[in-house]
């Protein structure tokens, strides 16, 4: 049966299954993980609205993501998220069963790992994968049950949305251009969620969540579990920081295509998420994706006269066909369409 590739729907002892365990040179490392009590936060409710641009403008600059307060979804509604995802993977194997699938262009799916067609060590995650938009086209084959998962999620859905193209509207002032810039450029944006199950891991030292990676889309908006940390982040000159969960903050991080859209000013960060030998998480990322037929190029503004563009013009279609034809933790992606 496939759902006996789910971890969540087995025990695990004291060590981990085959199959999971990273090489030397490709482990994370814990112990030489810092905290950084720098990381920027970002208070929404603001009423300057230019240093609110101002900060987040210094946060995109230096770290390529930054967490954001009072954004507008209430701690209520986050909760729920939290609970019918965590009840979805209790779900037993038999009803995940109806889900599962290992095919990556599937817009509804549940699956383990990464690419687990392609890849040769697996990540210790299971995730389920909804698109979002248009709601009303994909929230049919959402799961039925929990009996509340389609009403919650859906709800989260249009919110977050909101907020991304709030956020994306706060990036364009920061680069001086006009605040509807880089949402025009996108086009008719679609919406995906990945929905992560990491389960308690024997041995959490020997392999990841996620690997290092950087995300293909232009805005990941992630509600991170409250009580658990995984998600870190890379640094400037290698250091690898843990970023602790702040109650109802959500984590932003830039996607390839605003780095590209901003000449390359602004950082798609490489991130990644470790697992824990005592505690599940869970994580809810909501990722903003340009249309199939955007044609991404920096921004005139953002090109001094006589100088070449960073990276060359590309369609997001081209771009995420590359990105999911390679590793999750290869160069950066964004390498193979820089200017000659």
């Amino acid at each position: 049966m496939a759902t006996t590739q789910l971890l969540s729907t087995v025990e695990h002892r004291e060590k981990l299954p085959e199959g999971y365990e990273r090489p030397e040179s490709d482990r994370p490392r814990l112990a030489e993980v810092v905290t950084d009590s720098n990381i920027p936060v970002i208070d929404l409710a603001s009423p300057d609205k230019p240093r609110v641009v101002a900060e987040i403008a210094r946060a995109c600059r230096t770290y390529g993501f930054f967490q954001v307060t009072n954004h507008g979804i209430s701690e209520e509604l986050l909760e729920k998220v939290m609970a019918v995802a965590l009840e979805f993977f209790r779900l037993p194997p038999e009803e995940k069963e109806k889900l599962y699938s290992d095919e990556p262009s599937k817009k509804i799916r549940l699956s383990t790992s990464f690419n687990v067609r392609k890849e040769t060590v697996h990540n210790w995650r299971d995730y389920l994968r909804l698109h979002c938009h248009p709601l009303e086209e994909f929230v049919p084959e959402w799961p039925s049950n929990p009996a509340q998962f389609k009403e919650i999620m859906s709800t989260y859905c249009r919110q977050v949305r909101q907020l991304g193209f709030r956020l994306l509207g706060a990036i364009s002032l920061s680069l001086g251009l006009e605040e509807d810039y880089i949402e025009k450029v996108l086009g008719e944006q679609e919406q995906h969620m990945a929905v992560n199950y990491y389960p308690r891991c024997p041995e959490p030292d020997l392999t990841y969540g996620l690997p290092k990676h950087t995300d293909p889309n232009a805005l990941t908006i992630l509600l991170p579990d409250p009580n658990v940390a995984g998600l870190q982040v890379l640094r400037d000159g290698g250091q690898w920081i843990a970023v602790d969960p702040r109650p109802n903050a959500l984590t932003v991080n830039l996607g390839d295509q605003i780095q590209a859209l901003s000449n390359g000013a602004y950082k798609s960060v490489w991130h990644r998420a470790v697992v824990n030998a005592s505690q599940e998480r869970m994580s809810v990322a909501s990722f903003l994706c340009p249309c199939n037929s955007a044609v991404i190029s920096p921004a005139r503004e953002l090109v001094a006269d006589g100088d070449e563009p960073v990276y060359q013009s590309y369609t997001y279609d081209a771009y995420y066909k590359k990105f999911w034809s390679r590793n999750l933790d290869q160069e950066h992606c964004l390498e193979l369409f820089r200017g000659q």
